[in-house]
């Protein structure tokens, strides 16, 4: 897994891609950022969120090419008949494009410093903030990556999982919505695909292990149904 991590990751930035996307969202991020320094710190638990928004269209850039492009080359034939485990591969890869955000997350950190330097903002919010912005993140990378699992063009990739998070996104707002209307199972299906409903406690500066163990849950999800994609490969190509 490490060799397959080290590869990918230095893919990412031999290439323009992570420069790329990293600076598209600092700048995205920064210019939501400003405001808060005219009109209080105290909004900037609302820029995580909208920092968040952002992932919806950043995470299946990041990740359309880290499965697609091994199957477009040909060179998925050589991982999947090496002797290295297809889980090892597939978190590999999921890792190194959750390296990637992890260093355009740390980036952002910028922001609560100058707010610090210029008042006194809420940390509890910001820090619980930023916790469930990295493991919403990491749910999306997931959803990416199988997304890419699914088709050797890149494009196509990018806009399933686009089109998966995005479903994800409003999944919430749809639930309640029909929640009179839709059975209970069916309700309870749409609230367990619905990523922002357990974000809101962490934007509130409330850690608690439910919401941790969902997006954990929900990302080891994504990640299973990609290595069972790939694996269905292997055994029709003999």
């Amino acid at each position: 897994m490490l060799a397959i991590f080290k590869r990918e990751l230095k893919s990412y930035f031999y290439s323009p891609i992570a420069y790329v996307l990293i600076g598209f969202f600092i700048l995205l991020s920064s210019v939501f950022f400003l405001p808060n320094l005219t009109e209080g710190n105290t909004w900037f638990t609302g820029n995580l969120s909208t920092m968040a928004v952002f992932l919806v269209f950043i995470v299946p850039i990041l990740t359309m090419r880290i499965l697609a492009e091994d199957r477009k080359n040909g060179t998925e034939v050589l991982l999947i008949t090496s002797p290295t485990n297809l889980t090892n591969i597939v978190l590999g890869k999921y890792f190194a494009a959750f390296s990637v955000f992890l260093v355009m997350t740390c980036i952002t950190f910028a922001y609560p410093v100058i707010l610090m330097i210029f008042g006194n903002p809420p940390m509890p919010q910001i820090i619980g903030g930023y916790i469930g912005f990295i493991f919403l993140g990491a749910a999306f990378i997931a959803v990416g990556l199988f997304a890419s699992s699914l088709t050797e063009n890149q494009v196509i990739a990018a806009v399933v999982g686009f089109v998966g998070l995005l479903i994800m996104w409003v999944m919430d707002g749809v639930s309640n919505m029909f929640a009179n209307v839709l059975w209970g199972k069916l309700s309870m299906i749409l609230d367990w695909f619905s990523l922002l409903s357990r974000y809101q406690d962490f934007s509130a500066g409330i850690l608690n292990l439910g919401p941790i163990m969902y997006y954990v849950s929900f990302s080891a999800v994504f990640l299973f149904l990609t290595i069972r994609v790939i694996e269905k490969r292997r055994w029709s190509q003999g």
